[in-house]
Formats: structure tokens, C-alpha cells, sequence
């Protein structure tokens, strides 16, 4: 038997919702994805992404309330969680920062394919 995402400390009603629409239906599936692999498919899917969101999610899968993370804990959750935001940037894929992306748009820098 499963249990529902909200289950998971720090996770709501609306979480059931937004990890379903990720493809995420439980929180054993959610447990077993772990919170980077599981906050990725919901920015696939449409979430955006936003930090604290993120760090709940961490602490909710370690069983600590949300706002228990501080400090150099939080600074590399912090870390984390860009690396994971800017995976998911166009233009990351494109191997430039969005200041070339931005260069580029404007006519300052040449074109990358």
C-alpha cells in the first residue's frame, strides 16, 4: 500500500498534486527518488523552482521541520539547488551562463548552435 506524498513532513495537499503532475505518486516513489532527483522532475514538469520549496522538501525527507536548516547546511542545500535550477536552463544546455545568453540576445557576443 502507498501513502500519499503528503505524508512527508513539510509537504501539503498541494504537494500531492504537483509531484502527481511530475509522474510522483507516493511518498515511498518520492523516498526512493531522493529530494534532487525528485525536485528535477518537478521542474520538468512545470514547477518552478523556488529554494525554499526546495529545502523543505530536504528536511521533510530527513524527518526535520522546514525551517531547521541553517547555516554552512543551508549555504550548500543553497548550492545544491542552483546546480539543480540551472540544469534545467536553456541555455545551460547551450554551455553559456545567462549573462552570454543575455550578450547574445542583445548582439554583443556571436551565436553559439
Amino acid at each position: 500500500m502507498s501513502s500519499p506524498v503528503s505524508t512527508i513532513r513539510n509537504l501539503g495537499p498541494a504537494s500531492d498534486a504537483s509531484f502527481a503532475r511530475a509522474g510522483i505518486h507516493s511518498a515511498e516513489q518520492l523516498r526512493d527518488m531522493g529530494a534532487d532527483a525528485a525536485y528535477a522532475q518537478l521542474m520538468a514538469h512545470g514547477t518552478k523552482p523556488h529554494f525554499i520549496g526546495y529545502y523543505a522538501l530536504v528536511m521533510g525527507l530527513q524527518g526535520r521541520p522546514w525551517n531547521d536548516c541553517q547555516g554552512a547546511e543551508k549555504d550548500a542545500l543553497r548550492a545544491k539547488f542552483d546546480t539543480l535550477k540551472a540544469a534545467r536552463s536553456p541555455d545551460s544546455k547551450k554551455g553559456r551562463s545567462k549573462l552570454e545568453a543575455a550578450l547574445d540576445e542583445i548582439g554583443v557576443i556571436e551565436r553559439k548552435a
